[in-house]
């Protein structure tokens, strides 16, 4: 949803791997645990295959239907620029970049064969596979690749990426041969492999329409009706061979998450994303259905303007964190299908600080810094939130409530998804958001650097900034691991962010649907990744 560094729900604006912590090798790390435990988790159980079927449990062929939260009139097709969840959807089964990232969330070469950079990260050197083709037909070249970044990066018209490649030195990517790209960067670039693995960086041909969109992506397209649904067929000359499996893929919009849920009883969808928590049990229950309980890096957090009163105040924005209860907080807002966050995203990245303390109620102390900060008569706030996602709108009335104690009054303002990312969105005072599994430095970028596209707390603290800055010229990882946990000790104790916890991504399916599989992206149904589905007849 709204995995990844993009924004994965939001509007357009228009401005613009893994290794362990070696403190920890001696025992595996918290994080790597948690992937290790939803990447290991065993594929869903697959009953007997019929006709073409094999070991996995289904047959070759059919047609997918999927039913999608979220979805309005201004879906879109467009490569680089997927803002709601059936967008990202799409973008995932229509187009295909150079890397990707595992439902584990390590990074695999996609069109890629491989991604260097030079000594000092300034100069990398793709080299794509061979025969790559791209929908139509014709071949997936270096000259695509020079026209995908050119198109994302164009001052005039940017692709929601292009903040991630505000150091490419565009005009002078330089064509080695057919196959080999060469990207100059005018500093240091460390992550570009998170970038390219982001879904907002698919490959398209010179020339692309997003009307008529052509892509490399396990299927193409047939038909689209925004809001509403669209459908794509296999791209049989996609380079992975034997995938995709099946032969249509449906995706349906489906804004109303009791509508989608009773598709998925009823049979008209096989698939859904986002179960709500209250349904879970309901989906359980029915022999024909199951559930898909995955374990994430996605964070719903509230999201405090620094730069507005009260929170202005970096002991308002203190006290605020101070009176979540973490424990309640993922039990009735998630119905207990999360876990504890502490005020700082990117739990998979290997310099996640540790060290940082496990912040816990504490009323006595908030009310303090409420006090100092001259509210010690109360204090009255607005919180804006809505069905953006599920559990938004659960950790809103359970704030309110906790809130209670420390004398601050909060007022829900429910807005729709599309109010809420209306004209208005990046303007609230106090609201909520959601976003997927990121590294650090790639999150930044997205919501917290002051020229972030999404910088929804209007964080933009000097200190903080220098330090982001020197990690992403640093390419020794220790070295720039040290870097980053001194700047997540600064957010975490002067941000705009409470993260008080990390939500499981749940999904409901049928069970003739073979597959599927946990992933701790954040996004749903394996990252809706349908060209490994297969279909029981």
């Amino acid at each position: 949803m709204p995995s990844q560094p993009l924004p994965d729900h939001r509007p357009q604006q228009n401005p613009a791997q893994r290794s362990d912590d070696p403190r920890t090798a001696a025992a595996p790390s918290r994080r790597t645990v948690l992937m290790a435990g939803a990447a290991g988790a065993a594929v869903l159980p697959a009953l007997s295959a019929c006709g073409g079927g094999d070991a996995s449990g289904g047959t070759e062929g059919g047609r997918l239907r999927v039913g999608v939260a979220g979805g309005s009139a201004k879906d879109t097709l467009d490569a680089h620029k997927a803002t709601d969840n059936t967008d990202i959807a799409r973008v995932y089964n229509l187009y295909d970049g150079l890397c990707g990232f595992n439902p584990d969330y390590s990074i695999e070469m996609v069109l890629a064969e491989s991604v260097e950079p030079n000594d000092d990260a300034t100069l990398w050197t793709v080299k794509l596979k061979e025969g790559l083709k791209f929908h139509d037909g014709s071949a997936v070249t270096a000259d695509a690749v020079i026209f995908t970044l050119k198109r994302i990066t164009d001052p005039d018209d940017p692709g929601s990426t292009a903040e991630q490649f505000a150091t490419l030195d565009r005009d002078k990517m330089k064509k080695v041969d057919d196959r080999t790209v060469e990207l100059p960067f005018t500093d240091p670039y460390v992550n570009l492999l998170e970038v390219f693995a982001e879904y907002g960086v698919g490959i398209v041909p010179e020339g692309y329409d997003p009307k008529k969109p052509v892509g490399a992506g396990p299927f193409k397209f047939a038909e689209f009706t925004p809001g509403e649904r669209s459908l794509f067929t296999k791209h049989e000359d996609y380079w992975r061979k034997g995938e995709p499996h099946i032969d249509e893929l449906e995706i349906l919009n489906f804004p109303d998450e009791t509508a989608r849920v009773n598709a998925l009883v009823g049979g008209q969808v096989d698939a859904i994303s986002q179960l709500p928590h209250s349904q879970i049990k309901v989906v359980d229950a029915n022999d024909n259905l199951k559930i898909l309980d995955s374990e994430t890096g996605m964070w719903l957090p509230f999201t405090m303007g620094v730069d507005k009163k009260p929170f202005d105040d970096e002991r308002v924005r203190q006290a605020f964190r101070l009176i979540v209860d973490r424990e309640q907080m993922v039990k009735q807002a998630l119905s207990g299908y999360g876990s504890v966050g502490n005020d700082m995203y990117s739990r998979f990245d290997p310099a996640y600080n540790d060290d940082l303390p496990q912040r816990e109620q504490d009323i006595k102390k908030a009310k303090k810094l409420l006090a100092d900060a001259g509210y010690e008569d109360g204090l009255e706030v607005e919180l804006v939130t809505g069905e953006i996602s599920p559990g938004a709108v659960g950790a809103a009335q359970v704030f309110k409530e906790q809130a209670k104690k420390a004398g601050v009054t909060v007022n829900l303002k429910q807005l729709t998804s599309t109010e809420f990312y209306g004209d208005n969105y990046l303007k609230w005072t106090f609201a909520q958001d959601y976003w997927s599994s990121r590294n650090y430095l790639a999150q930044t970028a997205q919501s917290s650097m002051p020229d972030a596209a999404y910088n929804e707390t209007h964080w933009d603290d000097e200190e903080w900034i220098e330090l982001i800055e020197k990690a992403r010229s640093t390419v020794d990882d220790d070295e720039r691991n040290k870097i980053l946990k001194k700047a997540m000790k600064i957010e975490y104790e002067r941000g705009g962010y409470i993260i008080w916890g990390f939500v499981n991504t749940v999904d409901g399916f049928h069970k003739k649907v073979k597959g599927l599989e946990p992933s701790v992206t954040g996004h749903p149904l394996t990252s809706y990744g349908f060209r490994r589905v297969r279909i029981e007849s």
